[in-house]
Parts: C-alpha cells; structure tokens; sequence
C-alpha cells in the first residue's frame, strides 16, 4: 500500500485548484495574504449528496462562492488511474462489499492492519459496478445511482516527484495534519510532534491543513477552550493554514448556539486572526461568512421589519422566561421581547412557557411532584399546574429547567446553565423592560376561559391592571402587543385597549378563506403562523409555499411565523442545517414581516447582512431555491414520498368564539366543582372535596365506592361534622 499511501496523502494534502483570489480588499482579513480565506468543498457539497460523487460537485456551484475550491481525496485503481473517494476503505462510502462480496482483503495502513476493500484491488472497469452512498446514515436519502468519479487531474504513478506533480498543475501544497497523537508514517513522528517544527514544514509545503480542534479545542463537556497560537505559528513561519471539520450537521460546541454561521466567524472574523481556509461539507455556510456576514457594524440596532420577536427570551440559551434568557434576548438583539403569563394559587401572574410545571421546571424533583392530575380543559396528560402552587411555593422550591426538544437526538443546550436564571412574575418583566433597546413587548394569554370559569380570575383585566400599574399606558417608546390563539381573549382587549394584537393560528393550514380574514380584521392587526403553513415539508423536504402569508399581508395583516430554532434537526433539508438559511427563506422567499425565534442572535445577525437588498446582484447562496426543488434533485421520481395531503383553509368557523365568561365570583383560585370534575387525581394527595348534605336519603353505602383511604377518612369526618348517618 506504499504507492496508495504516497497517493492518497498527496490528495489529501493538496488543495486542488487554490485557482482565483477572493476579490474582496485585503486589509479586511487576517489571513496570512491578507486576502479572503479559501472556501474548500469537502467532496463537494457532501452534506447533501454522497462525498465526492458528481452531483456533490455539481452542486457547488449553486449554493457557494463562484471560487469555492472542490476537494478530491485520490484513491488509486489496479490499473494506476486515480478516483475521488472520502475514504480508504471502500466499504465504508461505497456499495462494493455488496457488488464484490469475497473482496474483503488486510493491508498495513500507516502501520496499523486494517481489514476491507480497497481501491488498488480492483481496475476501473471493475469499480464502474460500484456507486458512492453517503457514510453518514441522518443526512439526506439519496436513491440516485452515483458511480465512483473518475481523479479530474491526473493519475499519480509511485515514481512521481512532489514537486513537479505541484508545478505541473500550479497547486500549493498542503500538509495535513491527523489527530495530534497519530503517527505520521514518513517520519515517524506524531502529528503533534510536527507541529512544534513549522519551519521544517515549510521546506516542502506552502500550508498546512489541521482539524479545527487544533485551533479552538472544547472541553470534556463541549464548551470552548482558550484559542491556541497555531494560526499565528503558521503564519510565523510564513505557511497559511486551513481549518478542517466542519460540517454544520455535527456536533458544534454549546459556546455556538448550534449556529454554524457563528462557527465559522469565530475563525475568520473574531478580531485577532483568520485561517486563511475552510474545509466544509456545506459550503453555501463559509460562502455567507466570507460574502455577507463578515465585518459587520453591530452596533446598528434597527428595529425594521422583518421583526425579531423572542420565544421566552432566548430560551435556547437559558432556562426560557428567566431573567437570564430576557437579558440574553436583549443583549441578542430582540426587537421585541414575550411574557406567557401564567396564574398562581394566589392570584400572582408570572411569566412561564406553559401552564403545566412540568415543562420548565424542576417540580417533578420536589415535594409538589405528586400533585398531578389532568385538566382536559388544558391538556390531555398529566401535570402540575402553575395554580396549583403559590408565588412564594415556585419560587423557594423550584428552579427553572431549560428546553430541550432534541434530546432524543442527543442535542441538548447549554446544559451547564440548564437550571439557571430566576422566575420572573409580570411586574418583574415589565420593571425589567421598560429601559431597554426594544421596539415593544408581547404579552401571550392562553387558557383565559378555564381560568375565569374555574378560577375566578379575568385575565384581561389584571394583565390591563398591570400595564397601567407599570406605567405602558402613558408611553410611545414601547409598543404593547397581546397574542392569543383564542379571539375572545383578543376582542375583550379590543374594546378596552390600543394595544397591537396578534391572533395565532395554532394549526397548519394552506390558506385562510375571505370569512376569516373579515373576522381577525376585526380584533387583530397581526397574525402569527407555523412554519408548516408557509412551507410545508414532508420527509423532512420542502414540497410548495403557500398563498397564506400573501393573502395575510394582501388583507392588512402582519405575519409573524414561529418558531425558528438552530438545531439542524429542527428545519428541512433544503435549509443546509443553517439556521441562517432558514431565516433567509422566510424573509426574502415568503416576505414574513418578523420571527419568533429562540435564539435572537442568528436574526439579528441576519439583519445585519451586507447582502441585502441587492437585487439582482444577490449572490446565488442567498437567493432562496424554489421550494420543492431539493427533493426533485435528489430523488428519483420513483423513490419521492406521497403527496401531502391537503391542509385545511382557516375559516370563519376556526376563529369566532363566544364571549370571554365573567370570572366567577370567588377569592379562591382553586377549581370549581364543575373543574374539579375534570380533573382525574393520580395520588392520593389530590383531594376533591365536596360538602354534601349527608342524610341517609342522599348517601348510602350501595352506592358509594370508596377510593384510597386518605379520602375515605376525610369524606367520613366530614359527614360526621354534619351529624348524618354515612356509614
């Protein structure tokens, strides 16, 4: 395997077709030219086609940079011609131990005996049987056939010269640097060995390419590390340096947000050095780094459309409704920050993502966690509820708890913060908000109905109440907005208020008939959507946009979509598990007036972009493809899944409802008999009492069935207090 070894390592390390500089000024970079950092395709764009096949580098050139560098890993045949291939043993990215079955043969590769199929056991007519598959199962099904692709250069014969092979073709060469601890097999030296004598790297390279780690490590629980002074060694020793690794559907550290656009910047544009390349599986993200969203002016802080509107402050950051995710939302650059009010056993609103205590926080690990019970006015589940405990009782025993919604993905965020921050009741986040960069708040009321009916509370007007008591009704600066999914919560604000209201539509729909619209008009002035009714996906590919957004906008609403997330596992395929992409998308493909997101940062960033507005000059990676195309590239016709079906039209009938109910006249807010009903007690700490007259006429012991004998005993005592014979 010696002339495989001198072939692949010469592959390896040279970055084909450094070819055309970057055109933007050099004064801008730190790079070792002071030129724009290289943009190298890992296989192409391998985080969407098979590595290295051709449709991996066709597609290059639609979504990247027009000098973004294709990467080509040779591979030599039997008959000494050269392929690209992501790795040495054929198995592991092709269909060949399925094509040559008794083909499994061991070889010593870099010292170390390694079992498979390799690439100098077979010619290439042989190989033209063999097509490429992706190695990473989670990525995008392909079910094209993709043979193995020919080298585009040259072969490379044992008997080459290095030097003349790089001057033939006018390449740079390029060392590549393994983990730290591998032995370099030529001089039989660790990697980390070399690394410390740059200078004799340079004797026969121009550059060296190392994993990204080399430059930022992590630590054993995934935050970032001091960065080290590789970069700058390498430029003192006159060699550029590329980083290596990235892929924006791997593991970032929590320090990103899983925001790979913020990776990239961290390398090219964070104030003290730049690499002066990037070797990416989605290259349409470094191409936004470099082209758009590098040397910004941060300190531009428009509140224009499309809005910034948090989802529970920056909730994929820190515990959501906390002070910390508030001020991180702030700092972020939220236009406009949300409080989901939520009511106490004592009547005090807060600011929780739900009702049920069980989504964010700690309850389920305090003495409160056996007061389940379900409300099917709330939910169908079991859970503890925000008017089941007292300010005082959430906040002594209780801390918040992040949202993780990819757990099973195993991508969970910030867990160092993960119970951080502190509750904050709606005097607090209105104290809180008044002296910041904002453009408004939202204040989102759900469950108003349950809670007058069943608790004796008006929702409307304690939140009206304490926006007057905060002083939001003799000030300009701040506009208040209230959102709901209920129009009865809304029209009751309408009669009382100005504020801005938003109805949320709370379901998928394709379209909103002329009804609805004459109807939301008339308490709204904004709309909130699911992603899913803009672009509807299925198999996790886009299929077609929707008319709703325009017809929105066409009747004088805002459109507001919810809610964008930066986990790649959250967004379609045709988003390159860019975050930024997405937004794009929504922007400047559907026209959203502004988004509800969990993670401000990757918005306001977006906003900043020195992309905008550029017409007809917008580079290709930021002009949005035709939703639908994706799956039409990459799948046969055959192989597409079924047609969705056919969402519903939102109606005047899935928006009017009846009059918000008086609150019931009662101090307490524990349920009524009626509520109480509806609430199926799963311990017996949940007690339902109710005073009955208990003479022998009403209570007999045929028709009674006890339960657990907690309640026995106090139904009993009860009974005897009324002087009735129950037993």
């Amino acid at each position: 395997m010696r002339a495989g070894h001198v072939c692949s390592v010469l592959a390896s390390l040279v970055l084909l077709w450094l070819g055309i500089a970057s055109a933007q000024e050099a004064s801008s970079w730190k790079s070792l030219s002071g030129k724009a950092p290289a943009i190298v395709a890992k296989g192409g764009f391998s985080g969407l086609f098979p590595d290295s096949s051709e449709d991996a580098y066709r597609f290059v050139q639609y979504a990247s940079l027009p000098d973004t560098i294709l990467y080509c890993d040779v591979r030599l045949t039997k008959d000494e011609l050269g392929i690209c291939l992501p790795d040495i043993k054929m198995d592991n990215c092709t269909n060949i131990a399925y094509i040559y079955a008794q083909g499994q043969k061991s070889y010593l590769v870099n010292g170390v005996p390694t079992s498979g199929w390799f690439s100098v056991d077979y010619n290439i007519t042989e190989l033209g049987q063999v097509t490429l598959v992706r190695s990473i199962s989670s990525r995008t099904p392909s079910l094209i056939q993709i043979p193995i692709q020919y080298l585009l250069l040259k072969t490379c014969s044992p008997n080459s010269n290095l030097l003349e092979f790089g001057l033939m073709f006018r390449t740079k060469l390029v060392f590549r640097f393994l983990d730290e601890s591998t032995l370099e097999p030529s001089m039989n030296k660790t990697y980390g060995s070399v690394l410390k004598n740059l200078t004799f790297v340079k004797t026969f390279a121009s550059g060296i390419l190392v994993p990204k780690s080399y430059i930022w490590p992590t630590s054993s629980d995934n935050y970032l590390q001091p960065y080290t002074s590789v970069v700058d060694d390498a430029h003192k020793a006159g060699l550029e340096i590329y980083a290596a690794d990235f892929a924006n559907d791997f593991m970032l550290s929590y320090n990103h947000s899983y925001d790979p656009l913020a990776e990239y910047l961290s390398f090219i544009d964070n104030g003290v050095f730049s690499v002066d390349g990037v070797l990416s599986d989605f290259p349409v993200t470094p191409s936004e780094a470099i082209g758009c969203f590098a040397n910004l002016n941060k300190s531009n802080t428009d509140h224009g459309k499309p809005l910034i509107i948090s989802h529970n402050g920056a909730s994929g950051d820190y515990p959501g409704c906390t002070d910390l995710s508030y001020q991180k939302a702030v700092d972020d650059g939220a236009d406009v920050i949300d409080c989901p009010v939520q009511l106490t056993k004592d009547g005090v609103l807060v600011c929780m993502s739900s009702v049920n205590l069980m989504d964010d926080t700690t309850v389920a690990r305090s003495q409160f966690a056996s007061q389940t019970a379900v409300i099917k006015d709330i939910q169908s589940v079991p859970g503890v509820f925000t008017f089941n405990l007292t300010w005082d009782d959430i906040v002594k025993n209780l801390r918040p708890k992040i949202s993780t919604p990819f757990t099973t993905y195993r991508l969970d965020r910030n867990p160092r913060y993960r119970n951080a921050g502190n509750f904050m009741r709606l005097s607090d986040f209105l104290d809180f908000t008044k002296d910041k960069d904002l453009s408004g708040i939202v204040i989102s009321i759900e469950h108003a109905a349950f809670v007058a009916e069943e608790l004796g509370f008006d929702m409307v007007e304690t939140v009206i109440k304490a926006l007057g008591d905060a002083g939001y009704n003799n000030q300009t600066a701040q506009k208040v907005m209230i959102q709901s999914t209920n129009s009865s919560v809304l029209e009751k604000f309408k009669q009382q208020t100005k504020y801005d209201l938003v109805y949320m539509i709370n379901e998928e729909v394709r379209d909103a008939a002329p009804s609805s619209l004459t109807d939301i008009k008339k308490f709204a002035s904004a709309v909130s959507v699911d992603t899913g009714s803009v672009f509807p996906e299925s198999h996790h590919f886009t299929m077609y946009k929707t008319n709703l957004v325009q017809t929105l906008q066409n009747a004088g609403l805002s459109v507001y979509v919810y809610t964008l997330m930066n986990e790649f596992v959250s967004q379609a395929y045709d988003f390159f598990s860019d975050a930024t992409v997405q937004i794009n998308w929504y922007v400047t493909a559907a026209g959203v007036d502004g988004l509800i997101t969990e993670f401000p940062a990757t918005a306001r960033r977006y906003k900043l972009n020195n992309c905008m507005n550029m017409g007809n000059s917008t580079p290709v990676f930021m002009d949005p493809a035709r939703a639908g195309d994706l799956m039409q590239t990459i799948m046969t016709k055959t192989a597409q899944p079924p047609a969705l079906a056919p969402m519903p039209l939102l109606t005047d009938s899935d928006v009017a409802e009846p009059p918000l109910p008086p609150a019931r006249s009662n101090s307490s807010t524990s349920p009524t008999h009626s509520g109480a009903t509806r609430m199926h007690a799963h311990t017996t700490h949940i007690l339902v009492l109710v005073i009955l007259a208990c003479d022998a006429s009403h209570v007999r012991r045929s028709n009674w069935t006890p339960h657990q004998s907690s309640t026995n005993q106090i139904f009993f005592t009860t009974c005897s207090r009324l002087g009735s014979e129950c037993i």
